[in-house]
């Protein structure tokens, strides 16, 4: 996986790792990608949320130690 852009959201809480991936997007070209990495648990549920209502793919989610790996793909 190609990735374009990487945010480090760690240490935010929502809805601070939406809103920077809400931005990071919009300065990116349709069909790239997106990854984000954040420590809030509840992440994993906004970033689904985020996606169905944005338009954008969420291609892919892990978790690896205390990080929530969240890769988006710009619709």
């Amino acid at each position: 996986m190609n990735i374009d852009k990487e945010l480090d959201t760690r240490g935010l809480n929502c809805p601070l790792p939406i809103l920077k991936a809400k931005k990071a997007l919009a300065e990116m070209q349709s069909g790239q990608l997106l990854r984000v990495v954040s420590t809030d648990s509840g992440s994993i549920r906004d970033f689904q949320a985020f996606a169905k209502q944005t338009g954008n793919d969420l291609v892919g989610q892990q978790t690896a130690g205390a990080d929530f790996i969240h890769v988006l793909k710009r619709r």
